[in-house]
This record gives structure tokens, sequence and C-alpha cells, in this order.
């Protein structure tokens, strides 16, 4: 987790310097953003969705995006649709991206927005809603 950490400030900082990889301007960009993410993730039956405000207790993001797929080939269809659908309505693709389906979670850097897809098994390991407490809960989808 620490290496993504470390990759999500790089990737902040990378943001500046490259033209065209801008991210949204604005916390309600961000915000329609996360949301838009929320529902496509729901779309493609991801559980336990949760939008966390982060931006009162964390400098690298306004907002997380945590789900869980149930299996390799669910996190492949919702990181496919993620990436198919924020390029075409927002014109935006990761600035980094760390994992891959079969790894049991795949994080998906934004800028402003930090998507989290977790297996069952990494969800619970990692515990990010307990790490991330003092963070807003904006939406939950069970």
């Amino acid at each position: 987790m620490r290496g993504a950490i470390v990759g999500l400030i790089l990737s902040r900082s990378e943001v500046a310097r490259e033209p065209g990889l801008n991210p949204a301007p604005d916390s309600a960009e961000a915000l329609r953003l996360a949301r838009r993410i929320v529902d496509l993730a729901s779309d493609k039956q991801a559980s336990d969705i949760l939008l966390l405000d982060i931006r009162g207790v964390s400098l690298i993001a306004d907002y997380f995006v945590i789900c869980t797929a149930g299996s390799e080939r669910q996190t492949a269809a919702i990181l496919k649709d993620l990436g198919e659908k924020v390029l075409e309505e927002f014109a935006r693709k990761p600035l980094h991206s760390e994992g891959q389906s079969d790894s049991g979670w795949v994080l998906l850097d934004y800028g402003d927005v930090i998507v989290h897809i977790f297996s069952p098994t990494q969800r619970t390991f990692y515990n990010l809603e307990q790490l991330w407490a003092a963070a807003t809960p904006v939406v939950r989808v069970q």
C-alpha cells in the first residue's frame, strides 16, 4: 500500500507538467466524476460501493470510490467500462494505476478521484473504511 501512496503523490505532481492531463478544475467537477464512477461500478454489479469525501483529511485527492468485485472477470469488466466511459464523458484517463484484475486490488488515480476495486478478501484485509474513518461518507450502495 505504501508504494501506491508514493505513486499517487508522484502522479499528482506529474499532472502539472503534462499538458492535456490536468485534473478537474474544481471540487464540483470532481464530485460529478466520483458519482458517475459510483454509477458505472453499480451498473457492472460491484457491491458495497462507498464514496468518501477525503478533502478534510488528506491532500492526495478529493474523493475515494471503494467497491468490491466478486471475481477477476467482474473486476476486468468494471475496469474496462470505467476506462471507456470516463474517457468518453470526461475526456480523462487514469493518471496512474496499480494492480491487475487477478491481484484482488486495483487502484485508478484520476487525480482528484481515486478508485479502489477490491476482491472481498482484499477489501477486508486493507479495510480502507477504517483507515479513512475521519472521511465523510457521501454515498453508500450496498
